[in-house]
């Protein structure tokens, strides 16, 4: 078996390149493992990588090194193929998978702690066919996504704080909702709405949390969908969204359990937001894959640690 590390070297405030090679000495060394460390150039290369890799039918762990779009990456070139597994070591600005990890997340950290975790399968979200892990997020929330980078490179802020910067930008100056068509498994209805979001996981944004329900590995989409709201009504929405507590606003906020989400819109592409990374279309059809993903981890940890019923 083969262990190999890929690194994203824009990840993070910080350089971690050699917090990482170290790592992977430490496992060369101490426990004899055929170890490669592979640096990303460009968005994509990730995926590239890990695919090329896989084809080769050879048994393969890889180390997604970076924050949850290096992490998307790389799921998106090994998903699919039984000779591979994945894992996440964290040292980017976002690392929102890892939050459906609960207390175990720091221990992801550590290359020791993961080289020969168990393995397990993982559900995968399928966007207009590239696969997010986590949420699949359209409307206000996805064009809040694109600018939190923007705000996540200043000193003030990081993770929540960053995301709530893009939220207030969006929410005063760039109008809150969409005219879109929404089809969940068929029924179709016409307006203007907030945001769709297409849960498998529970954390995105800095850690809010739209469905406190969504499970990882139990083959349902939880699809929360937000009409239009006034800024006054949005605000009061807003933190009780981020806890997982939609279901005390129902006149704004319903949660379907749909095996297709089609959303449609005629008059400016609908922006997407996949694990962080974001994509701009006319369509987006939505559903779980039919490709899990094999994921390894810290013995015990459990992806679905912080679920609630």
């Amino acid at each position: 078996m083969k262990h190999i590390f890929i690194i994203n070297p824009t990840a993070g405030k910080a350089d971690s390149r050699q917090k990482i090679y170290d790592m992977a000495d430490a496992l060369r060394r101490d426990h004899g493992l055929d170890v490669q460390c592979i640096l990303t150039k460009n968005q994509g290369h990730a995926t590239e990588i890990a695919r090329k890799l896989c084809e080769s039918g050879e048994e393969l762990r890889f180390y997604a090194c970076g924050g949850d779009g290096t992490a998307n990456e790389v799921a998106n070139g090994v998903v699919g193929y039984e000779n591979a597994a994945m894992t996440v070591i964290p040292v980017g600005t976002g690392n929102d998978f890892l939050k459906n990890f609960g207390e175990d997340a720091e221990k992801f950290r550590d290359a020791e702690n993961l080289w020969n975790g168990p393995q397990f399968h993982m559900d995968t979200i399928d966007c207009n066919g590239r696969i997010a892990l986590t949420i699949a997020c359209s409307g206000i929330d996805a064009r809040i996504a694109a600018d939190v980078h923007k705000y996540g490179d200043s000193p003030i802020f990081s993770g929540k704080g960053s995301y709530v910067a893009a939220l207030i930008v969006n929410f005063l100056f760039k109008g809150i909702a969409s005219h879109w068509k929404i089809e969940l498994d068929g029924e179709t209805a016409e307006d203007d709405y907030a945001l769709v979001a297409v849960c498998n996981g529970r954390y995105y944004g800095g850690g809010f949390m739209p469905v406190a329900e969504a499970r990882m590995d139990d083959g349902v989409l939880n699809t929360l969908v937000v009409k239009k709201v006034s800024r006054v009504s949005f605000a009061r929405f807003v933190t009780p969204y981020s806890k997982g507590e939609y279901r005390r606003f129902p006149q704004l906020a319903q949660c379907y359990t749909a095996k297709v989400i089609r959303i449609i819109s005629d008059k400016r592409d609908i922006v997407t937001c996949l694990d962080g990374e974001c994509m701009a279309n006319s369509e987006v059809t939505i559903r779980m894959s039919e490709r899990q993903l094999n994921f390894f981890g810290p013995a015990g940890c459990d992806c679905n640690a912080t679920a609630r019923e």
